[in-house]
């Protein structure tokens, strides 16, 4: 299930009522925005494409929660991520309907590509990178292990800091993926709970799962 640019120019509004558009929006919580937008970007830059689909699965899940859904639309070359109510969109012809717009300004729109992209990536993975060096230099390889097999799970699937994961992010990497992509020694399985904890001590911030409780 791959993103698609719209084609259809007579689906969307003029360019003035795009502009309001980017104007703060009650009906989606900035969190699901913010969310949208990082999963729409990790499914862009991800090889695999289930695990791209399994991207954008969970962010049409997300909005489909709110009556919501997106789609990609071209912008004088640069995609812009359109998030907007479900019952604008026609099914059958695959194109946003004019006539079922009632205010403009219920949608979000998200520059997705170009000088406007406020998310850099590559300093987020460095980030990552630099605590898994500290963590190794400071507790040995199978700890520093450990950690490059997070930074990786994170890098791969989330796009953020490792002290900005959920509990349920670090679940997921402690349950699903380390025992079955990371291939850890049986010294690693049986750091691992270890391991966690030294990375965020290193970090200097508490542990996901025991903040939440």
């Amino acid at each position: 299930m791959a993103d698609s640019t719209d084609p259809a120019s007579g689906a969307d509004a003029s360019d003035d009522a795009r502009d309001d558009a980017d104007e703060p929006n009650d009906e989606l919580p900035a969190d699901v925005v913010d969310e949208a937008e990082r999963l729409t970007r990790i499914a862009r830059q991800t090889p695999d494409p289930n695990e791209a689909d399994a991207r954008r699965e969970r962010r049409d899940a997300l909005l489909t929660d709110h009556e919501f859904t997106s789609r990609i639309r071209d912008d004088d070359g640069d995609d812009v991520l359109v998030l907007h109510p479900d019952e604008w969109h026609d099914a059958d012809a695959g194109v946003i309907r004019t006539d079922r717009i009632d205010d403009i300004s219920r949608a979000v729109e998200i520059r997705l590509e170009g000088t406007g992209d406020p998310d850099d990536w590559d300093t987020v993975d460095e980030r990552n990178r630099e605590l898994v060096a500290e963590v190794r230099d400071a507790h040995g390889e199978v700890h520093g292990d450990n950690a490059a097999a997070l930074a990786d799970f994170v890098g791969n699937h989330y796009a953020k800091r490792i002290e900005d994961l959920t509990a349920a992010e670090l679940r997921e990497f402690r349950d699903e993926y380390f025992v079955r992509n990371a291939w850890p020694s049986n010294a690693q399985r049986d750091a691992i709970e270890d391991s966690i904890t030294l990375v965020y001590e290193t970090a200097d911030e508490p542990v996901p799962d025991d903040r939440e409780r």
